[in-house]
């Protein structure tokens, strides 16, 4: 399999937090809002900067929103940051209507999503998040797998006109990916090349996935890895290329398994091509406090959780 290695771990939110700042430096209609989260979010640099472009809406995430909206309206490109339990599950309906419904240029910027959030516990640890903002339509969501990768993303949004969720987190994990790279809205990223098993992957998941393809290797199973930075829209033609090839597959997500990218890449198999498949995600449970990796272990979302799914479903296929 080809080799990835990394020589620092880094946060995504601080890839976000960078990102933002560029864009601030070379793109006078760039704003940005924060729900009294600035330092959470690395959103510092930017507001130093650029304070007559920055606005603290403080505890009022739907108001946050309406007025992200209706900065949209003048011309602006608002990037609104909280964290995602409060972007998302909190001001549903703010987005829902001022921003989805409207066709808003409006960039929904959600940190320290899933249950890498860790000791902050199930109150905050939103694994929902995907499946609520994938449902509403003219809405792109994107869930990003490094420092680097989440950096590429916020600068590429802020071209892209329309909605946009952008889901990051807390943890510092490997930073992998290529530091001047291209972010495509909606184009798969083909990891490595496979023969046996498909294992489609986002966010943290991704790393997961490298090296559970590390093991599977040692076992004499090939995986094909794919990130899937943008949950919609899908990356249709490479998912199904991919499946074509290795006739089963498993996707890995720090996320709710209802509503999540496995419910994409199922909707998109059972339409277009019926394949054996297996879920990596957290199974209808409520959160807990812990470090991420122990919640990693317990909720059934780490690498050896990536090695058994794997294995089963490649158990499955009839050759």
């Amino acid at each position: 399999m080809k080799k990835y290695t990394y020589t620092e771990k880094k946060d995504t939110r601080s890839g976000f937090g960078a990102g933002l700042y560029e864009l601030g430096k070379n793109n006078p209609n760039v704003v940005a809002l924060c729900a009294d989260l600035t330092g959470s979010l690395k959103m510092n640099e930017f507001a130093n900067e650029f304070p007559d472009r920055f606005f603290q809406a403080g505890i009022a995430e739907a108001n946050m929103i309406g007025v992200a909206s209706g900065l949209s309206i003048g011309g602006k490109i608002p990037f609104a940051g909280t964290f995602a339990n409060f972007a998302t599950g909190r001001v549903y309906d703010q987005i829902r209507q001022v921003v989805a419904y409207s066709d808003k240029n409006v960039k929904i910027c959600a940190s320290h999503a899933g249950i890498t959030l860790g000791e902050d516990g199930a109150t905050h640890q939103i694994m929902e998040d995907i499946g609520l903002m994938k449902m509403l339509p003219n809405m792109t969501v994107i869930n990003t797998c490094d420092y680097n990768q989440t950096k590429a993303a916020t600068m590429a949004i802020a071209d892209f006109v329309g909605p946009v969720y952008l889901r990051f987190g807390r943890p510092k994990v490997p930073n992998f990916t290529l530091p001047d790279q291209k972010f495509e809205i909606g184009k798969a990223i083909l990891l490595n090349e496979g023969s046996d098993v498909t294992i489609i992957a986002t966010g943290h998941l991704v790393w997961k996935a490298i090296e559970a393809c590390e093991i599977l290797e040692e076992k004499g199973i090939s995986a094909e890895i794919i990130n899937i930075h943008t949950i919609k829209p899908l990356d249709k033609k490479a998912v199904l290329e991919s499946v074509k090839k290795t006739k089963c597959v498993v996707t890995a997500e720090e996320h709710m398994m209802n509503g999540g990218l496995g419910d994409s890449i199922a909707q998109l198999l059972a339409l277009e091509m019926p394949t054996p498949l297996e879920m990596v995600a957290v199974d209808d449970k409520f959160g807990e406090s812990g470090t991420p990796d122990e919640l990693m272990k317990k909720y059934g979302i780490d690498t050896l959780d990536v090695v058994a799914a794997a294995e089963k479903v490649v158990g499955r296929v009839v050759r």
